[in-house]
């Protein structure tokens, strides 16, 4: 059985002022000790993931991975080699930041056999990006691009923000045309949502955050979701587009029902029915690895009814939509057996279209995702 594997390093220079993922700044002397407990969890559960099957992707994400020194870095993805079977066709992904990256680590992800880096952009505007906490420009954008492409990575993904404070039409417009300029292979595109305990959250508490209408904000989607397109990208899930064969298979796993093993704080992994989820604690994760302890503090056994409502809504994000011949291997029974006035009053809306094969959102569908998904709720 093929699977795929998430490392989580929960390390950045700055936090980002709408950032609620778990990652913290100002642990530098921890990188050492969090990068040995990180490599002991890979090698204890190496003859788990042999007995299991091979990984088809491989995702080290943040956090800011770059934000390690390289030799940190280089270990990491060489205990990886080393301790994960892996599929002949693997896709090995690491997200870098602008700011964090040089030619020199390029080179090196490139020369340990990554073969595609997701790049956080958010805006090409120096302004904005100041003011939401990033520590880049867009000129580090433009050079963490090139530098990627000089160490031959040639599938490049970066992320685009819209709604931010300060941001126009014109700015979002900008944003793409640079993202074009650069020929990427993948874009993957997220409206800012105001999270509890973040800086903007106190400043939206204050009435000092100034952010885009509602309708300024439907308008930058409304552009994104019409014009990507035309520029040859493919929207096969609701935020992200690709060009030709440059979907990102590793999220497509976890929209597939895909099973998936997660190393580092923070971490989850799905398998065997189970979920589990390693501490957030940095400390508690480094200290339980290094005395031979799971890090793992929550463990779920997914139901019957649960597997199915996730499975629905998160095929749902894809443009593919829900397999129903799969639905029916995996549940014993058809999609119209549990949904069927659902799926009525979804089409009625315009939100949901059927062939023989699979159920899949139409672009409004997609727009109002949320109220889609919830009807898939038993």
């Amino acid at each position: 059985m093929e699977y795929d594997v998430y490392i989580h390093i929960p390390f950045c220079r700055k936090k980002c002022s709408y950032c609620d993922f778990p990652s913290a700044a100002g642990h530098e002397a921890d990188m050492e000790s969090y990068t040995d407990a990180l490599c002991k969890e890979l090698a204890l559960k190496s003859e788990t993931l042999s007995m299991f099957g091979k990984a088809s992707t491989i995702y080290i994400g943040g956090g800011t991975p770059t934000v390690l020194p390289i030799p940190l870095l280089a270990r990491i993805i060489q205990t990886v080699q080393a301790v994960v079977p892996t599929s002949e066709n693997l896709e090995f992904t690491v997200e870098a930041n602008p700011g964090t990256v040089t030619l020199e680590t390029m080179t090196m992800l490139s020369t340990l056999g990554v073969n595609r880096v997701s790049i956080g952009a958010s805006v090409f505007d120096d302004a904005i990006l100041k003011r939401i906490g990033r520590i880049h420009t867009s000129q580090d954008i433009r050079d963490a691009v090139r530098w990627a492409r000089a160490a031959l990575i040639v599938n490049v993904s970066v992320d685009l923000m819209y709604g931010l404070p300060g941001q126009t039409m014109d700015i979002l417009k900008w944003s793409v045309g640079s993202s074009m300029d650069l020929a990427v292979t993948h874009i993957s595109v997220y409206g800012l949502t105001v999270e509890d305990g973040t800086p903007f959250a106190r400043e939206k508490a204050t009435g000092t955050l100034e952010l885009p209408s509602d309708e300024a904000e439907e308008e930058m989607y409304d552009y994104l979701s019409e014009t990507l397109p035309k520029f040859g990208f493919r929207r096969y899930e609701i935020s992200n587009y690709a060009r030709h064969d440059f979907l990102c298979r590793h999220n497509l796993g976890y929209w597939q029902d895909r099973p998936y093993f997660g190393f580092g704080a923070a971490s989850h992994s799905y398998h065997n029915g189970k979920r589990t989820a390693n501490t957030k604690d940095i400390n508690k994760y480094i200290n339980a690895v290094g005395n031979g302890e799971s890090p793992a503090h929550t463990e779920e056994t997914v139901t019957r009814e649960k597997h199915i409502e996730e499975f629905c809504f998160l095929a749902l994000r894809t443009a593919e939509g829900i397999d129903r011949d799969k639905f029916a291997n995996v549940f014993g029974c058809e999609v119209e057996n549990l949904y069927q006035k659902s799926i009525d009053d979804l089409k009625s809306k315009n939100f949901l279209e059927e062939t023989t094969t699979h159920f899949y959102l139409t672009p409004l569908g997609m727009k109002f995702g949320n109220q889609a998904f919830a009807a898939f709720l038993l």
